[in-house]
């Protein structure tokens, strides 16, 4: 892929993940706000764009990185990563997560009383999320399970109860864009997840869960924003026409 202005940062990232890095290191949103060009971006964040295009014409030099086999998955298989690694992920680290940011909320609330919105910003992430992830695995990924069916045996394509995948596709971009605003909020409340010079070892291994479930949840959402879903919008219209 050859960088220019008006690339836009949905396309590098699905073209090489790695390039997530230098989009973290300026704080531009790739996975929920991801359609937007390059110009775009650094204009509205007042950064070089010259500087942006070096640091991410470098690290997709550098690195080795899995994008390519993503775009090769047939929506079936990438629908099955995205549960069987993803989803899964979330499941098993709720639990935690909210057991740890409940604890440092009671314990240290009084002296960092941001705790107490970090945790109601969690709590609300983690039920909706559940509640996503359900929607995506009873009704859209099916859903693409049997497109990708059609593909492969053949038949006639029958028309969703939803009308078209791209309505139901519409509302998991609105309810991705909720969770990175959240994100947004507790990566700013706590720093960046730094913790403070007080911090006992609870307080940091909670600020340290919550940076690697942001970070997987980037990795997430864009995996389905940027890739699955785009794939799903096309052969949607290739079948049925």
């Amino acid at each position: 892929m050859k960088l220019q202005a008006n690339t836009l940062v949905s396309d590098i990232v699905a073209e090489n993940y790695n390039t997530a890095a230098i989009f973290s290191k300026y704080k531009i949103d790739f996975c929920c706000n991801g359609n937007r060009s390059l110009a775009t971006v650094t204009e509205k964040k007042g950064i070089s764009l010259e500087e942006v295009l070096a640091d991410l014409e470098n690290q997709m030099k550098t690195k080795e990185d899995m994008s390519a086999l993503y775009q090769s998955w047939n929506i079936d298989f990438l629908s099955d990563y995205v549960v069987e690694t993803h989803h899964a992920y979330v499941e098993k680290n709720i639990p935690v997560i909210k057991q740890y940011v409940d604890k440092i909320s009671k314990v240290h609330g009084d002296r960092h009383p941001e705790l107490l919105e970090v945790r109601e910003l969690f709590f609300g992430s983690a039920d909706d999320l559940t509640t996503h992830m359900k929607k995506e695995e009873l009704i859209l990924f099916p859903f693409f399970r049997k497109l990708a069916k059609l593909k492969k045996e053949g038949g006639v394509y029958e028309k969703p109860t939803f009308g078209t995948v791209e309505n139901p596709i519409e509302m998991m971009h609105h309810e991705h864009d909720a969770e990175g605003e959240r994100f947004r909020k507790i990566a700013e409340l706590t720093d960046n997840y730094t913790p403070p010079a007080d911090g006992c070892t609870t307080y940091r291994v909670a600020f340290s869960m919550l940076k690697e479930f942001e970070a997987d949840l980037h990795k997430h959402i864009h995996l389905e924003n940027n890739i699955l879903f785009k794939k799903g919008i096309a052969l949607e219209k290739e079948l049925a026409n």
